[in-house]
């Protein structure tokens, strides 16, 4: 059976076809759809978000020691979160397969960062695997937990975005049944106290020794010879950009078990090639590496050191141009950033929040964001997934130590991310005495990343119902008095809690709950929020004065007519969260009649 995946989707085949019991992740682009994908053979995996990266590495390590053969899936930056649980894993070993993957964003296309977590691989010197198309992706995942249960390792599977968002002809196969091993009780080997790991270390160094055997021997990695005048050395989707530049015109050194690396073949590969080139995305990983075994060859000095290395790139860079195209005029490109959704329930919180002076507010991933971008200029910094509560702590504490000072710090972060990394932040401010303020965007789903489920949603991945954790039972259980929530919608709300919270010297929460603009209202939302967003907006023009006050709310809804010099609102994109109406200083817009 033949079906046209995703790379994404093809390693959720994988998983089904290698029998994985157990997989685990939290969601981030471009990984999100690994595990939802995986979720669909629910009658033969059991496939859960955890409320975050490090947990997830933790389940699946659990579920491997259990007997199970197991998944945890991240995008790059999540492996910083689960870095911890990963390297002692890498000393203790499997006894069901293990494969941690990690999708890498040369790019940056939705990313703080651009980092390369094939070091990752050397660091906590585990095997890695590298696919080039979504038929590999599929079939390497299977062979990645063959090579975990045969050399007793936890397995680092890497992708990038291209490979984890473009599709290609997949072969499907059966389902192989490997059964749950039985688990033996071995402190010697699962008890990482110094004792045990110091044996352990040494454990690593012999098992390194074997893969770089295996790297030379495996078909995972080979030689592909056509015109010798030019070799290429790739891994991953620059194999397939090289192709297309190079053609028969070059020979190949196609690496997919890329550590560690096979050092025979390399060098089998130098005295059959003339000029060599190493084409890979961000670090010099590869590159070092053939160098250091004396070989000739030509890398960051010809190609650029980030950034996705594409056809037309690779082709600028040996031949100095690319393909002739058409040219444009980039004076007559309109910019168009992105912007909350209309009716997005973060608007009017950051629209109140812009205007306030003597606040600093601390930012951090999630949709909110967009916060810092114009009309609302509402954020001063964001560092990394959780981060804003506990910055937000450090900052203020520096503002108390200036004599008159009257800054007060403002941390702003969603319900999930609250729930990976953010509640610490808040154990850091209340343990520490701190009286910065934090906003906890409660839109009841893990947005950004497209709809997830997490602790305070209500269900499970697989659609089971759940326990729904209350935010203000963790808030209140973390020490916190001064707890606020509001309907972000309503900017008198908006105003008296931010007041409110200003006003107190001690640390302060404030919760805005409204579901997602973009949300599939469960039976749950229906009953708490009164059906939300039942009945437009429009602008009655006779009162309209043109002031353009209302476009300042930043709705993508909202426009201003230059002809006739007043305000529209786009009736298919409103959602009537009514934000506007309340900025409107003549009450030109109103309610569509039923």
């Amino acid at each position: 059976m033949k079906k046209l995946m995703t790379g994404n989707e093809a390693i959720a085949r994988g998983a089904y076809e290698a029998g994985v019991k157990y997989a685990s992740a939290y969601p981030g682009t471009p990984s999100t759809e690994i595990l939802e994908n995986i979720a669909l053979y629910k009658d033969d995996i059991l496939a859960e978000w955890a409320p975050n990266e490090k947990v997830a590495v933790e389940a699946a390590a659990g579920a491997s020691i259990a007997g199970a053969r197991t998944v945890a899936s991240m995008k790059h930056v999540g492996l910083n979160v689960a870095a911890d649980p990963l390297f002692t894993v890498a000393y203790t070993g499997v006894n069901g397969g293990f494969v941690v993957i990690t999708a890498d964003e040369p790019g940056q296309h939705s990313s703080q960062n651009e980092q390369d977590n094939r070091n990752y691989a050397k660091s906590a010197k585990i095997p890695m695997l590298e696919p080039s198309t979504s038929q590999e992706a599929k079939d390497m995942f299977k062979e990645a937990f063959e090579i975990s249960e045969k050399f007793d390792t936890p397995v680092l599977y890497r992708l990038t975005t291209r490979l984890c968002h473009s599709k290609g002809i997949v072969e499907c196969e059966e389902r192989k049944e490997v059964g749950i091993k039985e688990y033996v009780k071995n402190a010697n080997k699962y008890v990482t106290v110094p004792a045990v790991s110091k044996v352990l270390r040494r454990k690593i160094e012999e098992r390194l020794y074997n893969l770089k055997k295996f790297s030379n021997e495996t078909d995972l990695n080979y030689i592909e010879l056509n015109n010798t005048k030019i070799g290429v050395i790739a891994s991953g989707m620059c194999i397939n950009f090289a192709k297309e530049v190079f053609g028969e015109d070059a020979s190949y050194l196609k690496l997919g078990f890329t550590f560690p690396m096979p050092d025979e073949k390399i060098k089998e590969f130098a005295t059959k090639v003339g000029k060599i080139y190493i084409i890979e995305e961000n670090d010099e990983f590869i590159e070092e590496y053939v160098k250091s075994l004396g070989v000739e060859c030509h890398g960051k000095d010809v190609f650029p050191a980030y950034g996705e290395m594409t056809p037309d790139v690779i082709r600028k860079s040996v031949y100095g141009k690319t393909f002739e195209h058409l040219e444009t005029n980039d004076e007559l490109i309109v910019p168009r950033p992105p912007t909350f959704c209309a009716g997005c329930p973060h608007r009017g919180l950051f629209y109140e929040l812009g205007k306030r002076k003597d606040i600093v507010i601390t930012g951090d991933i999630g949709c909110y964001t967009l916060g810092f971008a114009a009309p609302y200029n509402a954020m001063d910094c964001c560092v990394c997934m959780g981060a804003s509560l506990g910055s937000g702590h450090g900052a203020q504490q520096v503002f108390n130590m200036i004599e008159g000072n009257k800054k007060r710090v403002v941390g702003v972060l969603g319900d999930s991310t609250f729930f990976h990394t953010g509640i610490n932040g808040l154990l850091d401010v209340i343990y520490n005495k701190g009286n910065s303020i934090s906003i906890i965007l409660d839109n009841r789903i893990t947005g950004m990343t497209g709809h997830q489920e997490n602790p305070g949603s209500g269900f499970k991945l697989q659609g089971e119902p759940t326990n729904q954790i209350s935010i203000e039972a963790v808030v209140k259980a973390c020490g916190v008095k001064n707890v606020r929530v509001i309907n972000p919608n309503n900017l008198q709300q908006v105003n008296d809690a931010l007041d409110w919270a200003l006003s107190n010297e001690e640390a302060s929460v404030i919760i805005t709950r409204w579901p997602c603009a973009l949300k599939k209202f469960s039976a749950q939302d229906i009953e708490e929020f009164d059906h939300p967003f039942t009945t437009k907006c429009e602008v009655a023009k006779d009162l309209c004065i043109g002031c353009k006050k209302c476009t300042k709310t930043g709705c993508p809804a909202i426009s201003y007519d230059k002809e006739i010099k007043k305000a529209k609102i786009n009736r298919n994109q409103c959602l009537g969260c009514n934000v506007c109406a309340q900025v409107c200083p003549k009450e030109a817009i109103v309610k569509e009649a039923k």
